[in-house]
């Protein structure tokens, strides 16, 4: 029994001790006055009654009542009912406190109403003060202490004729039973009578209807939130008006934690004078009245939840994990089937009649029935993850959190992680981990329903079941006798308060109260205590866990043939059959990524460990360790599976004998996981041993129970089967029956159990911490948990670890070795934290404890000196047989600079290697050597897996193209050992990701990084491979001199560099950007004496600018030699200009070639010979130059033959020039006067540019160009991309509109036709200038100015170098990715913006051809005319001139774009020590890029192979040529490289210039070779530039593993295969079929194309028959033969053997095969978005639907297959007319073709039959054959259109229809 209340307290209205204008509680009476023995009076009663403050109050309140809840010291809850009522105030403090009211300001009080403010004169008995009647208790009867409070008030106001004193007395003497259902009827002694009922259980929280309205407030999502934040302990805080909410809404929150009990901070009405609690820094549940919200704005960390506005409100920084999935969703639908049971009939046609919804106090119970399940999910199966450590004296239990999470499968999630490390849980194992107790609810719930709770999963009604089920139950616990309880309790009347009669609630009269109480005290005393009887029982443990969702382990599902595999090689080890084991092995280690198989593992390896010990043999050892290592790796430091824990004992167990007396056990090979250095994994292991060792201590039979040995096996059989919670039980049940000295003997034994485990782990621990090799100590230090282990030194490596402790030890000199100590102290003092934690946690005596510590370092010590034998010992054996070395093959001149390291090359990002998708075997991880050459890193080894066979792989890269190197930890795949490692990547495209073999030393691979770099890196270019490959001198001897009469080149350029330094010295400098410092200077700082960059003189001398008359002849022989370059031949090709005696052209040329700058005087970075307008004097150069960066002023670089307009380049514009040409009201001070003459000279120089254009005529007006193709420019305003968006209106109309506005009435004009007179307006500028957005800011443009500025963004150098960093992460990945491989590529490649760049060119340079096709010249002049402008350049060259489409034109493209005109390839690629830190930088590759797009769009106009650009891109960035080094001719000629092709013609040297190895190659072979090269030769190509038209070039993502790049020919040349006939057995010829694997073999050289294969048969046969012949002369023979067929048929044009017959814009648009819309059949689908309604175009749909125009690829059209042919006439498309043509019906294809005239080898237009729905008569239209019959027309329908005929007679009319018909009939 206890008492139903412990105080009642009457407060009253007191005034502020400091006068303040609020005033205070005073408690007037407490009753009893003495404090109970057991329960003293709580303290701040007086704040809890009025949590807003006393304040007094114009009128009389209605009473109140809620209840608040105090929590003492003992954590113990006290509940204080409190009602509150007002009385007038009485005149003696009034006097005190009218002062304060009038002095407050007006303000609200809780109850809302305005206090009177100061002006206002106090009556007497205006104002109110409140008095307040307290009931405390510990028990929570809140309606019962409603009911009596109410009636104390009622007999006061009503004036009963009751005495208060009895009814008080009486209710403070009240007794209630604890629990167990039973109730009681109570009475006051006032005619009343009340029920009081207890729950049947005392453990289940009571609710009554506080959850359902707490959900009813804030709805479902918000709800589980608050649930959330509670259990993860977080802040919460309720807001609400009413007091009575608060409380509820906290009861309600706790009552959805059970089982868990909430163990912080619990005030569900916080007083106003605490609000300064909220700033606490530990978690709580507070309720706060909502007058104080604003106090609350500033609380950075509190949930707050408003239950006024159902809203809760979470903090940024505050992160609620949610439940975890399923049971997040699961929980919402049940808990909106409870709440809103019509949601599920809301959409049913006939909705039953009204549902009946529960009662509000049942739908409580449903709701909390919800969280019960949810709760028994969670943790389902927790009991089996209990350690039981002690059972006497009392019981003392941990949780294993690792293996529960594992178990679960929930180690990711946040939610349960978090749970699991709260208090509440802490709190929860402590009460309900006890095996013997009173069970409840939720142990049931949790043992027995989960089975059924997993089955109802899907099925909502019998989930709803169930929780009506459980539902029911909760209600019963709270209403065991729903019946009976009848209360009747005198109420006040209505509006009793306002009556203005009544009296102050009177003093009452103390002694009788207290007589009451101690009457009631006397009769107790003689009664027995109440003791509250238990049922206890075992708690029941339920079923073993399971996944909470069962998610398979991605690609390792372990299925039995899996475990099979392991099973089998253990066994095969242990039988030593070490091949089959070995064969094995690589099956196992992938098989152990599973968690089956690593269990399976550590299973099968304990039935080979008889009596502890298991001693193998050396392979057998490496074996088992290996494996072992494998399972380990993947081990997280919290061990979740179990796997470490499995294999603990097992590491102690295998062993094996190195010598006499010393034995190496496994453990010293296991310790490199992090695992070890865990605590929680320690105690977990130790918890779990000590539960085993004291289940076994009372399992043991006992001396006394003797018996036959049957039973005795029975009762073990039993035994075996009990679990320790159910031993512990039993010893729980039976410990009040034993005797105090049986009690004293099991508690003994338990703690020297404990103590004796606390020994083997002390050693245990020793064992796994304390390395092997003293030098290997860095791995400690880098474990996690080794707490102070970091400050282990690095200098470990000199001294022999055991013997120096061991001495130090023996002397005790006190000063021991330092460094040893260190480590042998981290892990003593690692062991001592784990063995001070778990034995004060398992209750072992201090006197143990202290022995404990004092044995610890004697066992690290004696185990330093084992190791340090064994150590020694180890080190002896003989090494494992490893694969041999694989020696690469070199290039002549190639030579090795390191010797194979042994590495194992590791898979990387890309999955072709390990046999991904593609299939294909698993080549990596392959076992090897990496060599360092002088030109290449290569790895060549094997697979490790041996079932893949006796592959060679080889992956290599230039030294020259390394990118990035970066140091690695990775595991080897064989030994699982942690090793160094080093991932290389280079920009070919080529990963290196390695792990060094163990025998490699870190210093040996410290060297190999070291060689690298400098050879990466070398000081000087002279360094690099191309100059030191068949020198004649290493780099460090001077070359020797050679007197020659005359002067070789070689003196030539020498004098020449003198002259130019001359010159440069007394050039004028304006201000440069970039200067390269000469080759002595490079890598340091300029000598002061230097006169290169320090202007001489203001003016030029006359005498640098003579023309060729005044040269010494040396510098004749070097302007021939100047003539003889690249360049020059190209000006005269393009009739730019030749050089004539005088070095002039006749006037009436509007160029000439200009030697200005042949001494590189005005400018270094360009070509000695330049093409400037025949006007402009060699003299005005330099003043034009200074306007531009890097003095790169413009010059022409190529002329349109067809529109005679021409293509200059230069750098950008400095902040003067045109710019200030351009600029408004450019008032020039005095000191501009020199700016200002050169800005003229400029403008001068674009005018003569301008007048050199023969289609220019001065027009009146503004030029613009009208309208743009938008077609290329991918649709309407796509112009907007490239042009700068924020254009100044200074530009007038919007250039944009006038570049891309589409004349819609114009015809499109088919690709490469001239344009429509409509297509360009005749006013458009002469010149237009491209510049970048950012020079040209600001800029407004003169009208009478002949030019147009065209402002544009493009992206920088430094984009393209971060865009190329990214794309090589994408194309070649370091790791797996995450994600899928396809989805993650893409993003990645979407990422780096390469092809938006590509994009950008191809649209830019598009844009040009279109503006030079039309007439207008061009200028580029972006950034400082080297990357991009190079890059744009170039690419409108090859689009616009079929020449250059060629090998030869191409090589000449490069020569003169990139060579000549300076693009920086040795700045750019990082080819030295300077250039180091401005890293690799692709231009040149990017253009290549654009090339190989173009390619793809139009595979016929390119005489070389998409191979050749491949080849180009590896070897610009290779090193292996000189051609791509330097930076400028200038360079090249300082270094003697420009000329010495010509003169010295060395043997047969290597190749030293890329153009000359090209050349040799396509003699021998025709890789370079586009076998479909038909060329158009006025072709224009305009590419489609949209990303979406681009590919990805395969050059970035393809690998061949069999003989490394296929770049260096003579490597990738394997050794010829013998012929069928001479097998070299002997035998049947052996057939010739070959496995061609993905990513391994080169396709092109295993399965060649079919010309190719023709041209090597030839070849092969014509040798055989002693007349070789090169592969060229037979193709050009076959190709004239080709021709000669044709004439001979009489109406042949000369026509390639590949001449195609597509429609002319077809062709230029490239041919992709792929699968058409109808079947299967290959179609020719076009890139193209031109969609009109031209013939044209609607017969590229019909190509589409047919096979038809795929054959005419590849077909001449004389030997077509001509059914009949013959002359009709054909009506054009609308308003088009009659037009004769040759039509040819051909069965075979299916079509109706038609041509000009008969000998026209070009097909103009394709009707398919497949198409044709009918032919009918026809009628004449207008413009129809007068002479013609009519009946002689006929009609032809397709289901695009009808086609109009007409024959020359009816005959032959009748003739057609026929055949026609036929045909589509036979079809």
């Amino acid at each position: 029994m206890a008492r139903l209340a412990d105080y009642f307290v009457l407060v009253a209205f007191g005034p502020h001790p400091r006068g303040s204008g609020e005033g205070q509680g005073q408690i007037l009476q407490r009753f009893p006055e003495k404090d109970w023995e057991d329960n003293p009076f709580p303290q701040g009663i007086e704040l809890f009654c009025q949590p807003s403050g006393w304040q007094l109050c114009p009128e009389r309140n209605p009473p109140t009542f809620f209840v608040a809840v105090l929590t003492d010291i003992n954590s113990e809850r006290h509940y204080c009912a409190c009602l509150t009522f007002w009385e007038p105030v009485e005149s003696t403090q009034e006097v005190v406190c009218t002062e304060d009211a009038t002095e407050k300001e007006e303000e609200a009080d809780e109850g809302g109403q305005a206090r009177l403010s100061s002006t206002a004169p106090v009556q007497p008995g205006q104002l109110f003060a409140p008095k307040t009647l307290v009931l405390v208790s510990r028990l929570d009867h809140t309606e019962v202490f409603r009911n009596s409070l109410g009636l104390i008030y009622a007999i006061h106001v009503e004036g009963l004729n009751v005495c208060l004193e009895n009814v008080i007395g009486n209710l403070l003497t009240c007794t209630v039973p604890l629990a167990g259902g039973s109730q009681r009827t109570i009475s006051l002694g006032a005619g009343d009578r009340q029920v009081i009922q207890t729950p049947l259980v005392d453990s289940l929280p009571v609710s009554r209807c506080s959850v359902a309205l707490l959900f009813r407030q804030l709805g479902i999502t918000n709800v589980l939130s608050l649930f959330c934040a509670a259990l993860t302990e977080h802040k919460v805080l309720f807001l609400s008006r009413s007091y009575q909410r608060l409380a509820d809404a906290c009861r309600g929150l706790l009552a959805l934690l059970f089982p868990l009990r909430y163990s912080f901070t619990y005030v569900p009405i916080l007083p106003a004078q605490l609000l300064e609690v909220l700033s606490t820094p530990t978690p709580f549940i507070i309720g706060v009245n909502a007058a104080f919200q604003a106090e609350t704005q500033e609380l950075l960390d509190v949930i707050i939840a408003d239950l006024d506005g159902g809203t809760v409100t979470v903090p940024e920084c505050v992160h609620i994990p949610p439940l975890p999935e399923p049971l997040q969703s699961q929980t919402h639908n049940v808990l909106s089937m409870v709440l809103d049971p019509e949601l599920e009939l809301a959409d049913l046609a006939f909705p039953p009649p009204t549902t009946s919804a529960s009662s509000l106090k049942m739908q409580d119970k449903e709701l909390r029935a919800v969280f019960l399940r949810l709760f028994a999910q969670l943790l389902q199966g927790y009991r089996w993850c209990l350690h039981i450590v002690r059972i006497h004296p009392e019981p003392v239990i941990r949780f294993h959190k690792a293996a529960f999470l594992g178990q679960r499968g929930l180690v990711e999630d946040d939610f349960l992680m978090k749970v699991l490390e709260g208090m509440a849980f802490a709190g929860f194992v402590s009460e309900r981990g006890v095996p013997y107790r009173s069970t409840d609810l939720f142990d049931e719930l949790v043992a027995h329903e989960v089975a059924r709770m997993r089955a109802d999963e899907n099925h909502p009604h019998r989930v709803l079941r169930h929780v009506q089920e459980l539902a029911e139950q909760l209600y019963k616990n709270e209403n065991p006798y729903p019946a009976v309880a009848m209360h009747k309790v005198q109420r006040p009347g209505e509006a009793s308060h306002l009556r203005r009669t009544h009296r102050p609630f009177p003093r009452l009269d103390e002694g009788t109260v207290q007589w009451i109480v101690d009457q009631a005290a006397a009769k107790m005393q003689g009664a027995p205590p109440a003791v509250k009887a238990e049922r206890r029982t075992t708690v029941p443990s339920g079923p073993p866990m399971t996944a909470i969702l069962e998610r398979c382990s991605g690609p390792h599902i372990n299925s039995a043939r899996r475990l099979e595999v392991v099973r089998n090689c253990i066994s095969y080890v242990f039988e030593g059959k070490m091949l089959e084991a070995k064969k094995l092995l690589p099956a196992v280690l992938r098989a152990l990524k599973g968690r089956a198989a690593r269990r399976c593992l550590a299973h099968e390896l304990h039935l080979h460990v008889q009596q502890n010990r298991a001693v193998l043999d050396h392979q057998q050892f490496d074996f088992v360790v290996r494996m072992m290592n494998c399972c380990l790796q993947d081990c997280t430091s919290l061990d979740e599976h179990g796997i470490a824990a499995a294999l603990l004992p097992l590491v102690t167990a295998f062993c094996r004998k190195l010598s006499p007396g010393v034995t190496q056990f496994a453990y010293s090979c296991v310790q490199e996981h992090v695992v070890w250095s865990t605590p929680q994994f320690w105690e977990a292991m130790f918890y779990g041993d000590v539960q085993t060792h004291i289940r076994a201590l009372y399992l043991e039979p006992s001396d006394d129970r003797v018996s036959p040995s049957q039973e005795v096996g029975e009762t073990q059989s039993q035994d075996d089967e009990r679990s320790a919670l159910d031993v512990a039980s039993e010893q729980r049940r039976l410990w009040p029956t034993l005797s105090r000295e049986k009690q004293q003997e099991l508690v003994q034994k338990e703690e020297s159990t404990v103590f004796s485990q606390a020994i083997h782990y002390a050693n245990r621990m020793s064992y796994l911490l304390l390395p092997l090799d003293s030098s290997k100590s860095r791995l400690l230090r880098e474990r996690a948990g080794l707490g102070d282990l970091e400050s282990a030194s690095n200098s470990l490596v000199t001294n022999s670890m055991a013997g120096s402790v061991a001495e130090s030890y023996d002397t005790e000199s006190g000063f021991e070795d330092a460094e040893t100590c260190d480590v042998a102290g981290a892990v003593v003092r690692f062991i001592n934290r784990f063995v001070d934690k778990v034995c004060t946690e398992s209750g072992v005596t201090s006197d143990h404890l202290k022995g404990l510590h004092v044995m610890v370092p004697d066992i690290v010590q004696m185990h330093i000196e084992t190791l340090e034998a064994v150590h020694r010992e180890s080190k002896r054996l003989p090494p494992i047989q490893k694969p041999k070395l694989l020696r690469p093959r070199l290039l002549p001149g190639e030579e090795c600079v390191l010797d194979g390291l042994r590495v194992y090359l590791l898979p990387d990002g890309r999955e072709e290697g390990v046999g991904g998708s593609g299939g294909g075997p698993a080549l990596l991880p392959a076992e090897g050597a990496v060599f360092l050459t002088t030109y290449r890193v290569i790895f060549t080894g094997m697979p490790t897996d041996p079932l893949v066979g006796d592959q060679v792989v080889v992956r290599s890269f230039p030294v020259a193209a390394l990118t990035k190197e970066k140091r690695i930890s990775v595991q080897t795949p064989v030994d699982q050992l942690l090793q160094d490692g080093l991932q290389l990547r280079s920009c070919t495209f080529q990963l290196l990701k390695m792990a060094f073999d163990e025998e490699v030393g870190s210093d040996s691979a410290e060297l190999f990084r070291k060689q690298l770099h400098k050879l990466r890196y070398p000081p000087d270019i002279r360094g690099t491979f191309a100059f030191t490959l068949g020198s004649a001198h290493t780099p460090g001897r001077p070359p020797r001199v050679t007197k020659d009469k005359t002067p070789s080149l070689r003196t030539l350029s020498r004098n020449l560099v003198k002259n130019a330094k001359k010159t440069i010295a007394r050039q004028h400098v304006t201000r440069k950007k970039y200067n390269p410092p000469g080759w002595e200077n490079r890598g340091q700082p300029p000598p002061e004496d230097q006169e290169d960059e320090i202007s001489v003189s203001e003016e030029l001398e006359p005498s640098t600018l003579t023309p060729s008359s005044a040269l010494k002849p040396s510098d004749r022989m070097t302007m021939s030699s100047l003539v003889e370059r690249a360049c020059c031949r190209d000006y005269q090709r393009l009739g730019l200009g030749t050089l004539s005696s005088s070095l002039s052209r006749a006037k009436s040329e509007p160029f000439r070639i200009s030697p200005v700058n042949r001494m590189y005087a005005i400018c270094r970075s360009y070509p000695g010979l330049l093409i400037v307008p025949q006007s402009i004097q060699d003299n005005a150069l330099q003043r034009v130059s200074r306007c531009y960066r890097q003095n790169r002023f413009p010059v022409v670089c190529w002329r349109s033959g067809r529109s005679k307009a021409v293509l200059l380049r230069s750098g950008g514009l400095h902040g003067k020039g045109v710019v200030g040409l351009f600029k408004a009201q450019n008032t020039p001070s005095p000191g501009q006067a020199q700016t200002d003459s050169s800005s003229l000279e400029q403008e001068k120089y674009l005018q003569a540019v301008v007048s050199s254009m023969p289609r220019y005529t001065d027009s009146s007006g503004r030029n613009t160009l009208s309208s743009f193709s938008s077609t290329h420019m991918g649709g309407h305003g796509k112009w907007s991309s490239v042009r700068a968006s924020g254009r100044s209106s200074g530009l007038g109309a919007d250039v944009g509109s006038r570049l891309a506005g589409r004349d819609l009435l114009s015809t499109p004009h088919t690709n490469g036709a001239p344009p429509d007179s409509g297509f360009l307006r005749p006013q458009r500028a002469a010149l237009y200038i491209i510049g970048d957005k950012a020079q040209l800011k600001g800029v407004r443009p003169d009208p009478l100015q002949q030019w147009e500025l065209v402002p544009i963004e493009v992206f920088e150098a430094r984009q393209v170098k971060a865009s190329f960093k990214k794309l090589l992460k994408a194309c070649v990945p370091g790791c797996p990715a995450v994600e899928s491989s396809s989805t993650s590529f893409l993003r990645s490649l979407e990422d780096s913006e390469w092809l938006i760049q590509i994009h950008k060119l191809l649209q830019i340079s598009v844009l040009v051809v279109e503006l030079l096709d039309s007439g207008s010249s061009v200028l580029v002049s972006l950034e400082d005319g080297w990357d991009i402008t190079t890059q744009v350049v170039s690419l409108v060259q090859l689009l616009s001139d079929p020449f250059y489409r060629t090998l030869e034109g191409f090589r000449l493209l490069v020569e003169k774009e990139w060579l000549s005109f300076g693009h920086r390839f040795s700045h750019r690629g990082a080819h030295t020590l300077a250039g180091q830190s401005s890293g690799f930088t692709p231009v040149f590759l990017q253009f290549l890029d654009c090339v190989h797009q173009v390619h793809l769009q139009f595979p016929m106009e390119f005489e070389f192979s998409q191979f050749y650009l491949k080849f180009l891109g590896y070897h610009h960035a290779s090193r292996r040529f000189r051609t791509f080094l330097l930076d400028s001719d200038y360079e090249r000629i300082e270094l003697g490289l420009l000329y010495e092709e010509k003169g010295e013609r060395r043997g047969q040297l290597a190749c030293r210039s890329v153009w000359e190895y090209v050349d040799r190659l396509s003699k021998r072979t025709p890789m370079f070779y586009n076998y479909t090269y038909a060329p158009e030769d006025t072709e224009v190509l305009r590419p489609y530039s949209n990303v979406s038209n681009l590919k990805v070039w395969d050059f970035y993502t393809e690998e061949t593993l069999a003989e490394g790049p296929p770049y260096d020919w003579e490597l990738a040349q394997g050794p010829p295969e013998p012929p069928e006939e001479e097998r070299p057995d002997g035998g049947a010829p052996q057939s010739r079929r070959r496995v061609v694997w993905p990513c391994y073999d080169s396709r092109p050289r295993v399965q060649p194309d079919a010309i190719s294969r023709l041209l090597e048969e030839l070849q092969r046969l014509e040798t055989e028959l002693g007349r070789p012949e090169r592969w060229k002369d037979t193709w050009d023979r076959v190709k004239a033969a080709q021709r000669l067929e044709g004439r001979q048929d009489g109406r042949g044009t000369p026509s390639s053997l590949l001449v195609s017959t597509v429609p002319h814009h077809r062709r230029s648009l490239g041919v992709y095969l792929q699968e058409g819309p109808v079947g299967s059949t290959l179609s020719l689908s076009l890139d193209s978005d031109q969609s009109s309604g031209s013939t044209t175009s609607s017969s590229r749909q019909a190509a589409r639907r047919s096979t038809s125009t795929l054959y005419s690829q590849f077909q001449t059209a004389e030997s077509e297959n001509r059914s009949y042919e013959g002359t009709l006439y054909k009506k054009g498309a609308f308003m088009k007319p009659w037009k004769a043509r040759w039509f040819v019906l051909d069965k075979t294809k299916h079509q109706l073709r038609y041509y000009d005239h008969r000998v026209d080898t070009e097909c103009k237009g394709v009707i398919d039959l497949a198409e044709v729905e009918a032919v009918a008569p026809g009628t004449p239209t207008i413009g129809a054959p007068k002479t013609v019959d009519e009946k002689a027309f006929f009609d032809v329908k397709t289901t695009r259109r009808v086609y109009n005929f007409c024959a020359q007679d009816v005959p032959s009319a009748q003739q057609w229809v026929d055949r026609i018909q036929s045909c589509l009939s036979d079809a």
